[in-house]
């Protein structure tokens, strides 16, 4: 096996070290024994992006918490390079390349978060996230804890180019945030193809199913639901499908004023950024719709009665639980019931509201900065819809602004 592996700023171009580099003693510290068994996963990409992951997270273990961040640290990769090798040849490709961005940056974030990093670890690793929606553009895991979104180069610059000010409001808010909970970032290489991923918490649960669903951004231009969409069996609806349906959100009146100053705060930071077209997710779970389906769910998959030993949690061992604590499997949960620490942007609905529901609602896709791309589109759209529209390419603080509006008025 050759590899090599470099942690630190990320290197400029200059020649690669010599045949005997991959040998010296120095190179073979950096290798941990694998603690969790690798999946066997039908995609090369996953397998190599589990061995990424469950490599880098033995080897931040081994490294002291930093007593705080340094510049550089918002700089740093770790990057590692594996040819020709001769272990678990049934899972991983033969070449690939793994790389971390920023790895003390994200360890302090999942932290903050309040995200162990060996519950993180099984939850990416153990067993392989699959690609949901249409063109493999995200992952969720397969406790359904985290989702990777595919970015490309363009994308992880401006990442880069938030970090410092979204790591310095996450501690300034003490993680009491409605943004995206960013986690890990990382490159996988196979086949000489470079994909870009960027880890996040799952902004719906782990656990209950969401049965409507709203892309909300404030805009009522080009703002509903395409009837292809529509056919899908959960379309993401928009704006004016919300109006449309009369939709209500309910909550106490205490939830929706803390949730409304999150969202201020957290929109304020956006608009300091010069950061626009974000949306609301808005997922909405039926409590009754979703416990008549457990029901249905039970019956077909035990019509006998009898129960399979490992319980609801399927491929998972017994420790590290994972992000979803096994899916709550040994901590039942009544119907509409959530943990809020694993259910991070869940919110119960009001007693007396006309439905029972739970509401999952959070920012996303917050990385579009208003640039010069945004402000020809803008000029466009004015000139089809005229000056006073309701379009979305507006100014970040005129965006801002209508979007509150927005989403102060879906409150019941």
């Amino acid at each position: 096996m050759a590899a090599a592996a470099a942690a630190g700023p990320c290197p400029g171009p200059g020649p690669g070290p010599g045949p005997g580099a991959a040998r010296t003693k120095k190179k073979q510290k950096r290798f941990v024994p694998q603690r969790v068994k690798l999946p066997r996963a039908a995609d090369p990409l996953l397998a190599v992006l589990a061995w990424g992951v469950t490599h880098q997270i033995n080897e931040l273990s081994q490294v002291p918490l930093p007593v705080m961040l340094l510049p550089d640290d918002f700089k740093a990769s770790s990057k590692i390079k594996v040819n020709n090798h001769l272990f678990n040849r049934e899972n991983l490709p033969s070449h690939f390349k793994f790389k971390e961005y920023c790895p003390q940056v994200f360890r302090n974030l999942r932290e903050r978060f309040g995200v162990d990093d060996q519950d993180y670890q099984v939850s990416l690793a153990r067993s392989p996230p699959r690609w949901v929606g249409s063109g493999r553009r995200l992952l969720l895991s397969a406790d359904r804890t985290l989702v990777l979104k595919e970015l490309s180069s363009e994308d992880v610059a401006d990442v880069h180019g938030l970090l410092a000010h979204y790591h310095q409001y996450v501690v300034q808010c003490h993680g009491q945030t409605l943004l995206p909970r960013f986690l890990g970032m990382y490159r996988v290489s196979v086949d000489s193809e470079d994909t870009y991923l960027l880890v996040m918490r799952n902004l719906f649960s782990h656990r209950l199913p969401v049965h409507r669903k709203y892309d909300l951004k404030g805009s009522l231009v080009d703002r509903e639901a395409s009837d292809k969409e529509k056919g899908k069996e959960l379309p993401t609806l928009k704006d004016v499908d919300f109006l449309n349906k009369n939709e209500k959100v309910f909550v106490e009146e205490e939830q929706q004023r803390e949730f409304m100053d999150k969202l201020k705060r957290d929109v304020e930071f956006l608009v300091q950024q010069k950061l626009m077209d974000y949306s609301l997710l808005l997922g909405i779970h039926e409590v009754e719709r979703g416990e008549q389906e457990e029901e249905e769910e039970l019956e077909e998959e035990d019509p006998a009665g009898g129960g399979d030993e490992g319980g609801p949690g399927g491929p998972y061992g017994t420790s590290p639980e994972g992000l979803g604590g096994l899916l709550n499997s040994y901590r039942p949960l009544g119907p509409g019931e959530f943990d809020p620490a694993v259910d991070v942007y869940a919110l119960r609905g009001a007693e007396g509201a006309p439905r029972r529901e739970v509401y999952f609602m959070g920012l996303i896709d917050v990385l579009t900065q208003y640039d010069a791309r945004k402000k020809a589109a803008h000029a466009a759209k004015t000139v089809k819809h005229g000056a006073g529209a309701e379009i979305s390419t507006v100014h970040p603080e005129q965006y801002a602004k209508r979007f509150l509006d927005f989403i102060t008025n879906i409150f019941a």
